[in-house]
């Protein structure tokens, strides 16, 4: 499957939206119908890689107050079950 540019691919978008036919587009660019249908299907989003953006100390520390709290709520829910 051949890419092409974000550029060509934001300038058909916004033609066809603008009014012009994907016909003459997909004839003036030479590019399939079907990848400009699939284009205008989905948000024209680049692709990223890498690593998430890193949490703050303040997330970290929440996210470890809750787990702690959730941790004792099993631990007496399983105690009070095991008394039955």
């Amino acid at each position: 499957m051949k890419k092409y540019p974000m550029g060509i691919r934001e300038e058909v978008v916004a033609r066809i939206r603008a009014g012009e036919s994907q016909r003459t587009l997909s004839q003036k660019y030479r590019i399939s119908r079907y990848a400009i249908q699939s284009w205008l299907k989905e948000p024209v989003l680049p692709k990223t890689r890498g690593r998430k953006p890193a949490k703050t100390l303040a997330e970290y520390k929440y996210e470890n107050k809750r787990l702690k709290m959730e941790n004792e709520l099993l631990r007496d829910f399983l105690r009070f079950t095991e008394r039955k």
